[in-house]
């Protein structure tokens, strides 16, 4: 049998599963936000437990289940070694799954800098002049970035993941053909705005289903491993493209080999399953209640509270809620935002390195880009080495394999300094003096540290927050475009204040300061010594 009579205990039952910290007496008073967003917490909590817990034929409590004079409610759940359980699908199943979801993110993170190389072909097609305008095209695109995870990762924890990737990945074909017949400026980055908005659905829910289908930390690992290698792959691969295809073929073509390469996708897309338990197990009943004619057999998504507040209050906030709120995922946020950031300012700094510095045109100064594909392949293959280390030492039942952060901190913990050691080498290195190849090399290490840190950050807050992976999933997606300009520009904002504050004894503490404050009262002496001798003269 694969369902069971739902079990009721009590709600205190339910809330020592879930454990929340007792208030310590004479504790801070939580201000009334902090209230609220402990109050949604507690609710997602238990909304993820018991849902998860019914999935899996485990008791949880519940006030929504019928009253005694009412037939019994019959609570469908997986079983051991159920077929239609993700985790329990075939080996080749998943392979597909995880391939087909690799080619989904490439075509999301194509999208992202397809028209860079092509940009100055585009404003002066569209009699575009002011300087301003030429970042539109990506940036519009990254607003949309920031907003679609927002959307997404909820949406797909309530309504299964197909359905909302069937749909985003729609509309994203749809609007970048429109920005392949663009007829005016103003089309092409309103277009560029909903390519964004659609484009960022595979990177916010795709690390989710690859958690839907393994429930084996180390497997779960590699397949995310994946995952973070189609990000940055994309965006490399989208400048070769807009570098000779531009040249060749003018900057439309950019935009519809982009279309053509997702219309190609919708091949593997169309045999993409449900891959969320829950929505799989509504499926079933719906389908039991169909064949049977018993209308009291339920899902466990059923069972719990629906509607529109529930949605906008609890579901469409967890990202939020998650990225100001848990330290962890705050604190991922912000490092991954950078290095995502950084990333995104390549494609601005290489054409002026390579173009502008070393004179190449915008084919050649395209594979430039290529070292850091390399490293990114480095990177995997050291994932995968390091992985097959973990493994055999969890066969060992090593101390260090039971503590989360010992699993997955390590590959950041060398990626980092990697990263840094890349930026120092490209900034010392990008002069006309210096041969072309060594700034070039640079990107060597920056792919090995820039994968490597997404690898390690990624699997490590979707290990943390398995059944809200997709929001944690989701918050780092939204964040990336934005945050670390928004967190350099709060730095700075102090800069003035500073000043006004401490600026004197700054200068004070300053030679050259002092230098030129000594050489201007002498100035001002002078000035002084040959107006009173005027004045003298003039008796």
């Amino acid at each position: 049998m694969f369902h069971d009579t739902e079990k009721v205990i009590p709600d205190e039952h339910v809330d020592s599963f879930i454990a929340p910290v007792q208030p310590k007496p004479n504790r801070v008073r939580r201000t009334s936000l902090g209230k609220k967003v402990a109050r949604l917490d507690k609710e997602d909590a238990e909304w993820g437990y018991r849902g998860d817990a019914r999935c899996n034929g485990m008791p949880a409590g519940d006030s929504s289940l019928s009253s005694v004079d009412s037939p019994p409610k019959t609570v469908i759940h997986w079983n051991q070694n159920d077929p239609e359980n993700p985790y329990n699908w075939s080996f080749g199943r998943k392979i597909w799954i995880v391939f087909s979801g690799g080619v989904i993110v490439l075509n999301s993170t194509m999208g992202s800098s397809l028209p860079s190389n092509a940009i100055p072909d585009i404003m002066l097609y569209f009699n575009v002049t002011t300087s301003i305008q030429k970042s539109l095209p990506i940036s519009m695109f990254l607003v949309g970035y920031v907003l679609g995870p927002l959307l997404w990762g909820p949406l797909s924890e309530s309504f299964g993941r197909k359905l909302i990737m069937i749909w985003s990945f729609f509309f994203f074909t749809i609007f970048t053909i429109g920005c392949a017949v663009a007829p005016n400026w103003t089309s092409l980055i309103v277009f560029r705005l909903f390519v964004g908005i659609f484009a960022a659905c595979p990177n916010s829910i795709i690390g989710a289903i690859y958690a839907d289908v393994y429930d084996d930390p180390v497997l779960r690992g590699r397949a995310i491993a994946v995952f973070v290698g189609a990000t940055a792959v994309g965006p490399l691969v989208s400048q070769l493209i807009s570098g000779y295809t531009t040249i060749a073929a003018g900057w439309r073509w950019t935009f519809w080999l982009g279309s053509i390469f997702a219309g190609a996708t919708w091949v593997p897309l169309a045999f993409f399953p449900e891959t969320f338990g829950p929505k799989l197990l509504t499926v079933r009943a719906k389908k039991l209640r169909k064949t049977t004619g018993n209308e009291n057999v339920f899902a466990p998504a059923e069972q719990e509270k629906k509607g529109w507040k529930q949605l906008v209050t609890v579901v469409l906030t967890r990202p939020l809620r998650m990225m100001f709120f848990k330290f962890i995922v705050t604190a991922t946020c912000l490092y991954l935002s950078a290095a995502y950031g950084i990333f995104y300012m390549f494609f601005q700094a290489y054409p002026i390195i390579f173009q502008g510095v070393y004179h190449q045109n915008i084919g050649v100064s395209g594979l430039m880009f290529l070292p850091i594909a390399v490293g990114g392949l480095i990177a995997t293959v050291t994932f995968l080495y390091y992985d097959h280390i973990l493994h055999k030492s969890q066969a060992r039942n090593k101390p260090w394999t039971r503590k989360e952060e010992s699993r997955r901190s390590p590959l950041a913990c060398f990626g980092g300094p990697l990263f840094v050691v890349a930026l120092f080498w490209l900034g010392w290195s990008a002069r006309e003096e210096v041969p072309f190849w060594v700034p070039m090399v640079a990107g060597l290490p920056f792919g090995i540290g820039f994968i490597l840190l997404f690898m390690a950050m990624i699997n490590y807050i979707t290990d943390a927050y398995e059944i809200f992976a997709e929001s944690a999933l989701s918050a780092a997606a939204c964040s990336r475009p934005f945050t670390l300009l928004a967190s350099l520009s709060l730095a700075l904002c102090f800069v003035p204040f500073v000043f006004i504050w401490k600026g004197e004894q700054i200068r004070a503490r300053s030679k050259f300061c002092q230098f030129l404050k000594m050489k201007k009262q002498e100035e001002l002496e002078e000035r002084e010594r040959q107006w009173r001798e005027a004045v003298a003269r003039g008796r």
